[in-house]
């Protein structure tokens, strides 16, 4: 049968393969998908609360490989692997792992040498990491959920309230959301620190 999902704004189309991960073969549509992926999701949240990370644990290839891997492990088998297919956004697939692996030693520079705040730091991580686009989906939630670790982890501040609400879907604050990583892309990053606040 097969998925039949339309994509909003921002929103990566899955190829044929990446669609035949899908462990759920009841899922059909876009809605069920959105669902059962959420479900997942909270599941990975509960697993952080009360856990105690070091900086040299979350900035590690391991915590952004495990935490996609955690939100998404139930709904996708691909889920915590590098994508290999090439996207309308991020870096070529073969070269993901250098990428992120200079995003993660330029994050701990960032904390050792207080480079930025609290907030900025997470937030200019968040959006390299999307712009990197590690994985074939789940990108922007899991960006935004390792920003979320580092603001709590890291700086004991709490978790980013990302416009409150769910940004899965189309609406004005995901628009909003959507303009604040765009400027971000010509690093004017103070509208997506200024959202993720909202």
């Amino acid at each position: 049968m097969g998925l039949n999902i339309e994509y909003i704004d921002g929103q990566t189309p899955l190829s044929e393969e990446e669609q035949e991960g899908l462990k759920i073969p009841s899922i059909t549509t876009r809605e069920e998908l959105d669902e059962f992926e959420q479900l997942n999701i909270e599941k990975a949240f509960q697993w952080t609360f009360g856990k105690k990370l070091k900086v040299e644990q979350v900035f590690t290839e391991k915590f952004v490989k495990d935490l996609h891997k955690r939100m998404y492990g139930e709904v996708w088998k691909w889920a915590g692997v590098f994508r290999t297919s090439e996207k309308n956004i991020g870096c070529k697939s073969y070269l993901i792992a250098t990428e992120l692996r200079q995003l993660l030693e330029d994050a701990l520079f960032w904390h050792n040498n207080q480079t930025y705040n609290a907030e900025e730091l997470a937030i200019r991580f968040k959006h390299k990491l999307v712009s990197i686009h590690c994985f074939a989906n789940g990108n922007g939630r899991h960006s935004r959920l390792m920003a979320d670790m580092i603001i709590e982890k890291i700086y004991k501040k709490s978790f980013f309230s990302w416009g409150s609400t769910n940004l899965v879907r189309a609406t004005e604050t995901r628009s909003n959301y959507i303009k604040a990583v765009k400027k971000a892309d010509f690093n004017d990053i103070q509208p997506l620190i200024t959202f993720a606040k909202s």
